[in-house]
């Protein structure tokens, strides 16, 4: 299938492993644009230092250098048939600036409900010592080690609905635009992980 692929939803929704069965069964690249911009700026291109103006002085990075280097991306041999976006676009403006540069052929959108993500992100715990992540509820940390767990500042129940807030003020709007567009594919995230996985294969093979 030629066009490219949006990965879509909100904060904790797990469009990142998601996105790996999409990959998989499409053989498109995954971009993310923080990626994108990081091997930018390693790199020293033009692009990467215009946005490490904006980082260095902890400014978003305008749009149009993100649209550059999305440009730059697709000009590989990977992309020729589009890439997988995960985390963009967020925005209509940005939705309208991408289809100037690549055909959009489906955005698929991991539905989960509010709650059930802030039950997920605040019930997560990680081993300072591993890096490992458990949940207190789906992934209940060995006995031996729950004493030396650590909720990051990132996933408190205030931080949480702060980032749900923000998305459905500015990105949800986007949904909805590619829906009249007749492109947006929603599945449902509530269920297992595998679970998701066969419903998130299915919609792409049906493609």
């Amino acid at each position: 299938m030629s066009g490219s692929i949006v990965l879509f939803g909100p904060p904790g929704a797990g469009k990142g492993t998601q996105a790996s069965i999409i990959v998989e069964i499409t053989g498109k690249p995954q971009v993310s644009t923080g990626d994108m911009l990081r091997d930018a700026v390693a790199r020293g291109t033009n692009l990467g230092a215009k946005a490490q103006n904006f980082m260095s002085q902890g400014l978003l990075v305008p749009d149009e250098i993100i649209i550059g280097l999305i440009e730059e991306r697709l000009k590989s041999s990977d992309a020729s048939d589009g890439v997988l976006f995960d985390g963009f676009p967020r925005t209509i403006p940005q939705a309208e600036a991408l289809a100037d540069i690549t055909n959009v052929s489906a955005v698929i959108s991991i539905e989960v409900p509010d709650e059930d993500i802030i039950e997920r992100i605040v019930g997560r715990r990680m081993d300072p010592q591993t890096g490992e992540i458990f949940h207190i509820t789906f992934r209940p940390p060995p006995s031996e080690i729950s004493h030396r767990l650590i909720q990051r500042k990132d996933d408190t129940e205030e931080t949480v609905r702060q980032r749900l807030s923000s998305y459905h003020k500015q990105t949800k709007p986007l949904g909805d635009w590619y829906q009249n567009l007749g492109l947006l594919i929603p599945v449902d995230g509530t269920g297992q992980i595998e679970e998701v996985r066969k419903s998130v294969a299915i919609a792409v093979s049906e493609l």
